[in-house]
């Protein structure tokens, strides 16, 4: 584990090459997403030891140097950054921070959707646009004035209708985002791929790349577009008084703007927030978050700068759609069809506002081409904003001495005794010499047996029926079978079918710890998913359960954790899931149970005349007791009957615990 200095050091220098490709170089190689979540942790790792922080630290600055390609201009107003939010918690936090610094005073709150492109000031003199000045690093931008003025939404001369002020003498400046719609984007990159040319990897890289190019002819062939924020006037007679009003004048001068609103009190802004958090894929431009904004401009201004940001306004980030993590294992988990998928997991983060802890690597392809390895810090992504993936690896993270992912290696290692081939032509390894259909029928006879679901008439022989006719192709199109179906098989008549549909009816509200089992998770048996169960409670618990976690449950060790964790990471078993539960499939809640074993951790060794092992296991457990398969220092008693054990009677005596007989332990579950 690098010290906290180390890290720091390796995120200052990652952070800094980032900001240069980005603002410099014109050519960033990761998203916003991955960069903000490198300056969080470099943020934390600052505060938590603040003698690491240093001048040339980039949470201590706004932005790196311009380009030199375009003359440098000197800003009027500094345009600053604003401070990030990730959760209304911060929001609130903030909003105590101003409540403070401006006592009785109840501002309203002006909030706006934060559009992610090239902001830049737009200065106009006595109406007529003479120069647009990039952001830069805040107080020294870029004069891109021949570039602007190619964008059709850039009003060369503003508009000066009846009800606006007269703005055709003096200076205005506005301040907005280049950025560009969504669908042209597409569509450029539609043309680009007709004419065989690589295409771009986002709208704001490529509003940003554009508007630095040096020919102006380029940047016009480029449905680059112009949306304002803001207004300043060198005339305080026509300086609106508020961010609202700056909006309505913007509007009416000839600027686009987006849809805003202004609220008094917290409750409006929650809503807002609310909204544009589902309904922000609707817009026709990228964005990344909010912006929530003291809304009277001289409240505003008499709340001052702190650092490098204004106290008087916040950026609400949206949960990140990219980011970083570091990985500690890559599992492989055996789909119905004997396909072997990789997954790699992760310490839990948060990622498009869920959090995540493993991922599909698809193949071992995938692995080797993206030259994945354990220790890697990568970064994640939603593909679709649902199916958690590995984009990529930080390479400048990589820990000493990490090596290449052995995939056929691990086939031996995690399945010990299983044979894999890889067909010619195919990207996945297989179970040798297993067919689907045989998969099938093993999988659904196993959640039919009595141990697991115990749906009657649902054996073998019913089972490769259902198969071979094609009525069941997964676990849960069982539910979905139909009187008329079974009745073209030869096997079927009306009683038979009825009975059949009754049963499998019956087994729609299994126990949890049956429904585990009957899942037929690797090295899973009935005495694991019964403490899985007990400990977790819920299948979705289960489901979203650390590998920490499921390790640390009585009698779990690394190889069946691992395997938990790889069979709730398939996508085609997370589909699985959501099919049972659209067929109406809902495992009841287990329930720890109470009773006069609770807490006790109870060994079993030898023959018992009245019960079989399992059952004394299940009656250990419904009484509150935990079944222990050895005697640890742990256990409180060791109960044994015939031929036992000499071993675990051996480790009882050293370890001085109680030993019982078949008739004691009998007369203590009475």
């Amino acid at each position: 584990m690098n010290s906290p200095k180390v890290r720091a050091d390796e995120l200052r220098n990652l952070i800094n090459r980032y900001a240069y490709e980005y603002y410099v170089q014109d050519n960033p190689s990761v998203t916003d997403g991955v960069y903000d979540s490198l300056i969080q942790e470099l943020k934390a790792i600052e505060k938590a030891h603040p003698e690491l922080i240093t001048s040339e630290s980039p949470t201590q600055r706004i932005a790196a140097e311009p380009l030199d390609k375009f003359a440098k201009v000197s800003h009027a107003k500094p345009m600053l950054s604003l401070e990030d939010v990730f959760s209304m918690v911060e929001v609130e936090a903030w909003v105590k921070r101003v409540d403070k610094l401006l006592p009785g005073s109840a501002p309203e709150f002006f909030c706006d959707i934060k559009m992610d492109g090239l902001a830049c000031a737009l200065i106009y003199q006595n109406g007529r646009l003479e120069r647009a000045v990039t952001r830069g690093d805040g107080r020294i931008g870029e004069d891109v004035t021949q570039n602007v003025r190619t964008i059709a939404s850039v009003p060369l001369v503003l508009r000066r209708p009846n009800e606006a002020a007269d703005f055709s003498r003096g200076t205005t400046e506005v301040r907005g985002e280049i950025i560009m719609y969504k669908k042209d984007f597409a569509a450029l990159n539609r043309h680009r791929q007709e004419q065989g040319l690589p295409v771009f990897a986002n709208p704001r890289n490529l509003a940003a790349g554009t508007i630095r190019q040096l020919d102006p002819k380029l940047v016009a062939s480029r449905p680059l577009r112009f949306r304002a924020y803001d207004l300043f006037r060198e005339d305080d007679n026509t300086y609106p008084p508020t961010f609202l009003e700056a909006y309505q004048l913007l509007r009416d001068i000839g600027f686009a703007v987006n849809q805003v609103e202004a609220h008094r009190g917290l409750n409006g802004v929650k809503r807002f927030v609310a909204v544009w958090q589902d309904k922000r894929h609707e817009l026709p431009f990228s964005t990344d978050g909010l912006v929530i904004k003291v809304n009277d401009r001289a409240q505003y201004e008499r709340l001052g700068v702190v650092g490098k940001n204004p106290r008087g306004a916040v950026a609400y980030k949206f949960a990140a759609e990219k980011t970083t993590a570091k990985l500690r294992g890559i599992v492989i988990s055996l789909g119905r069809t004997g396909a072997a998928t990789p997954v790699a997991v992760f310490d839990p983060v948060q990622l498009a506002g869920t959090t995540v802890q493993h991922a599909s690597l698809h193949n071992a392809d995938e692995i080797a081409k993206k030259d994945i390895r354990l220790g890697d810090t990568v970064i994640i992504f939603k593909a679709g904003d649902i199916i958690p993936q590995v984009e990529s690896v930080v390479k400048e993270m990589r820990p000493p001495g990490a090596k290449p992912f052995d995939f056929e290696g691990e086939l031996k290692r995690q399945f010990p005794g299983l044979e894999f081939n890889r067909p010619k032509g195919e990207a996945v390894y297989r179970l040798r010499s297993r067919s689907g259909k045989l998969l099938l029928k093993k999988a659904l006879t196993h959640f039919a047996s009595r141990g697991a679901l115990d749906i009657d008439k649902l054996g073998e022989k019913n089972v490769a029926a259902l198969v071979d006719a094609g009525l069941v192709r997964d676990l849960a199109d069982i539910y979905t079978l139909k009187t008329k179906q079974l009745l073209k098989l030869n096997r079927f008549a009306e009683l038979s079918a009825a009975n059949l549909l009754a049963g499998i009816q019956k087994a729609k509200r299994p126990e949890l710890a049956r429904f585990i089992y009957g899942l037929g998770i690797r090295h899973v048996g009935q005495r694991t998913a019964a403490d899985l169960a007990t400990r977790f409670g819920s299948l979705s618990k289960l489901a979203n359960a650390t590998l920490d976690a499921i390790e640390a449950v009585e009698g779990v060790g690394p190889v069946v954790a691992e395997s938990v964790v790889a069979w709730f990471a398939d996508l085609a078993n997370r589909r699985l899931l959501e099919k049972f539960d659209s067929v109406g499939v809902r495992p009841k809640t287990a329930r720890k149970p109470a009773g006069k074993l609770q807490g006790k951790a109870i060994a079993v060794t030898g023959t018992l005349k009245n019960m079989s092992r399992e059952e004394a296991a299940d009656q250990i457990r419904a009484l509150g007791g935990v079944f222990q398969t050895g005697v640890g220092k742990n256990t409180d008693f060791l109960v044994a009957g015939q031929s036992a054990g000499s071993a675990k009677l051996s480790a009882a005596k050293r370890l001085r615990k109680p030993i019982l007989d078949e008739a004691a332990f009998l007369e203590m579950i009475k």
